[in-house]
């Protein structure tokens, strides 16, 4: 059996996540908040959850110690895809510094130092392959929440200096870049994003579906991109493309 940790899953793109990675892993799905999502998860794909805030050390620490309880043989796979928005959209020029240590503490320094932890893990296995989900947000600048883009832009590099690091010692470091995905995240502003994608946003004339970040999860789970070391897949309907 391969195994996978998930984080986020029990709702929105992490979801998708598990359910696919289900068919073929022993996952190791986190939460925060709803256990009954979690709890439907589980009963759904046989998920094993796990509470877990991810900006706590400790919780890092024992979600790493239960993973290791359940995977005995090594861990093949971490997807790095908990996060959060600010709790209030605000002009940079308002934005508080709560806010942007509540996001850095989720969004960034708690997946780089899971993924730490995670390898140092997969090194004595000589094996393992990690995902960050990130956000066109990494390179997008929005001036009403850019403690997010600051957050992602980072978690970008977090990327790079870990698939740097661990190519030659056979652990492969991935990001993937999603757009405007289907999720509670945006529901707020969903009817303001189809109309923009109506009106030419993306190349690819609709709103991504957690299913579509969970094919690309599944072609990395897969082995199809292991040469391609440090990767960043754009999930996006083409909204990274440039064009006059």
């Amino acid at each position: 059996m391969v195994n996978a940790i998930v984080t986020g899953a029990s709702r929105g793109i992490g979801r998708g996540i598990a359910q696919e990675l289900s068919k073929t892993h022993k996952v190791l799905a986190t939460y925060l908040g709803s256990l009954s999502h979690a709890e439907s998860l589980k009963s759904e794909t046989g998920c094993e959850i796990f509470q877990c805030d991810i900006s706590k050390p400790a919780d890092r620490a024992a979600l790493i110690d239960r993973a290791r309880e359940l995977f005995p043989e090594g861990l093949d796979l971490l997807v790095n895809n908990a996060g959060i928005a600010p709790r209030e959209r605000r002009d940079v020029l308002d934005a508080t510094e709560e806010s942007f240590d509540e996001l850095m503490a989720t969004n960034l320094k708690g997946p780089h130092f899971l993924t730490q932890l995670a390898a140092r893990w997969m090194l004595e296995t000589a094996r393992g392959r990690i995902i960050f989900v990130s956000s066109i947000s990494a390179f997008t600048a929005s001036v009403n929440r850019a403690e997010y883009c600051i957050s992602k832009a980072g978690e970008s590099m977090s990327r790079m200096v870990f698939a740097q690091r661990l190519a030659h010692e056979g652990i492969q470091v991935f990001e993937i870049q999603p757009g405007i995905i289907r999720t509670d995240m945006i529901a707020k502003v969903e009817k303001v994003y189809d109309e923009k994608i109506a009106g030419g946003l993306l190349p690819q004339r609709r709103m991504g579906e957690p299913s579509d970040i969970a094919r690309v999860v599944r072609s990395i789970a897969d082995g199809h991109l292991d040469y391609c070391a440090g990767q960043v897949i754009h999930a996006d309907g083409g909204f990274h493309l440039r064009s006059l």
